[in-house]
């Protein structure tokens, strides 16, 4: 008799739930959904990057003035793939950059973060962090998604560290995968899987924590060195 033929494991195959626009409110920031009524806080935050090099491997941006960055921001947030947020961490209260959730495969059970923006205030932050943990989280707590995305521009060594730091697996690269600002683009792929999240959430959490922070708001331990407290 011949043998079948390998196929994959079985898994559940019940839709995810779509996200919604909510806030999301962490120990140091909050996401807001964004709105037009964010522009204006945008705009003076990319005034602390005058060359422009924070879009560099953005699909849009520097944006000429004030304006332009209205209409994008407008634009951007009347989309619902990709859905995004403005970070607005608690220590400045002003909004400081923005992210997304998207390539939104609920029947897949497989959704990405992207889209990420900091401008230079808020980047190396504890804000910066839980804002993406504070997405991650949602995508695979709140909404039960099996596989979460990390995709960038194989160029792009900052995202790369990002997403080894926060424990996405790399997967490889397509290569010329996309043509950006007139550019070849080759795009390196990483996930978590449903299995993998638990390890990388608790990690990541205990990191946050309070205790974790001293009086110059400077973490005592790394993020690779970072583990939950034990259980009593």
């Amino acid at each position: 008799m011949t043998e079948l033929p390998p196929v994959g494991e079985i898994v559940d195959a019940t839709p995810r739930p779509l996200p919604a626009r909510i806030p999301h409110r962490g120990q140091s920031v909050t996401l807001e959904p964004l709105a037009i009524r964010h522009a204006a806080e945008l705009w003076d935050a990319a005034q602390g990057d005058p060359r422009g090099d924070g879009w560099a491997y953005m699909g849009y941006g520097p944006f000429a003035d004030a304006d332009a960055m209205r209409r994008h921001v407008a634009s951007f947030a009347a989309q619902h793939d990709p859905m995004a947020w403005a970070i607005r961490p608690h220590a400045s209260g002003a909004v400081s950059g923005w992210l997304t959730l998207m390539e939104i495969q609920p029947a897949n059970a497989a959704i990405e973060i992207g889209h990420i923006w900091f401008a230079p205030r808020l980047q190396r932050t504890r804000a910066a962090t839980e804002a993406m943990f504070l997405l991650m989280r949602h995508a695979m707590d709140d909404l039960g998604y099996r596989r979460l995305v990390w995709k960038c521009n194989a160029l792009n060594a900052p995202s790369r560290r990002a997403a080894a730091r926060l424990g996405f697996v790399y997967e490889g690269e397509l290569r010329a995968h996309l043509v950006v600002k007139g550019r070849r683009r080759d795009t390196a792929f990483f996930s978590i899987l449903a299995d993998e999240w638990p390890a990388r959430r608790d990690r990541i959490a205990a990191w946050l924590e309070d205790a974790n922070w001293d009086h110059q708001n400077r973490p005592r331990q790394s993020l690779s060195q970072a583990h939950p407290p034990s259980a009593s």
